[in-house]
């Protein structure tokens, strides 16, 4: 079916009815157009053929508090565990650690992410 669409007089034919409705000016744009989209597809289709190097992290939604700096020390001591140094999931209500110290308002877990 598509075979005879090839033959040098079909192809004359659509070009005279391209040149026709969209007119000398317009056609170089259009091909220009044409070219860079195959050209982004390709490119497209690089990237999904080649394994990607690291998944991305989704990050928590959070609200940093201004904390003192400690002096410098020595020899550094383990702060000790308070209850800001734990989230909770707001859907399963697994605790998680939070070693940075940050207030989250919201926390939801990559297990119940992927779940949706």
């Amino acid at each position: 079916m598509w075979g005879d669409l090839f033959q040098p007089m079909h192809l004359l034919i659509i070009a005279i009815l391209l040149f026709v409705l969209f007119g000398a000016k317009r056609l170089p744009e259009l091909g220009k157009g044409l070219g860079e989209g195959l050209k982004g597809f390709k490119e497209g289709l690089k990237g999904i053929t080649d394994p990607p190097d690291a998944a991305p992290i989704v990050q928590p939604t959070v609200q940093q508090t201004a904390a003192p700096v400690p002096p410098l020390a020595s020899t550094p001591a383990a702060p000790p565990l308070t209850e800001m140094d734990y989230v909770v999931c707001s859907r399963c209500g697994n605790r998680f650690e939070n070693p940075l110290g940050f207030k989250v308002t919201e926390y939801v877990c990559r297990s119940c992410q992927s779940r949706g």
